[in-house]
């Protein structure tokens, strides 16, 4: 497996267990993400998206109630919208990833971790998030 892919599933647990046992699990996160890091750069991957995902929450969170019409964001499963965080937080302060990228790598980890409907939600919800960066920097 590649690493940033490794990295990213990895971020994406941590989001996940931020999100249901708060910021506690922030003092637990380096020792969670060294016993499941392949490697160091897996590591510092992984720890700098979840903890920078976590700290721009609220940001992330607007970007997806935006592109997510009609659903609420406690409507969403943890695992959803863990991935969803992660692929937000990307698409909006990591411009050295390629957006198309983002996108992928997130339909890829939905269907790995969640329900069959995931990853066509996750594409539709991201393409808007995509579409309305890039119109948020045109004006």
């Amino acid at each position: 497996m590649d690493r940033r892919t490794r990295a990213r599933e990895l971020a994406m647990q941590a989001l996940y267990q931020l999100d249901v046992l708060g910021d506690y699990f922030l003092d637990e996160l380096g020792l969670f993400l060294k016993e499941n890091a392949d490697d160091d750069a897996v590591y510092g991957m992984a720890d700098e998206w979840s903890r920078q995902a976590w700290a721009n929450v609220v940001v992330c969170d607007d970007l997806i109630k935006t592109a997510a019409i009609k659903w609420e964001l406690s409507r969403l499963s943890s695992v959803d919208r863990s991935i969803l965080r992660l692929a937000a937080y990307q698409l909006r302060f990591c411009p050295d990833i390629p957006g198309k990228v983002v996108i992928n790598e997130a339909i890829e980890i939905a269907k790995k971790y969640s329900s069959e409907q995931s990853p066509r939600f996750v594409n539709g919800v991201l393409d808007a998030i995509l579409r309305n960066l890039r119109t948020q920097e045109q004006t």
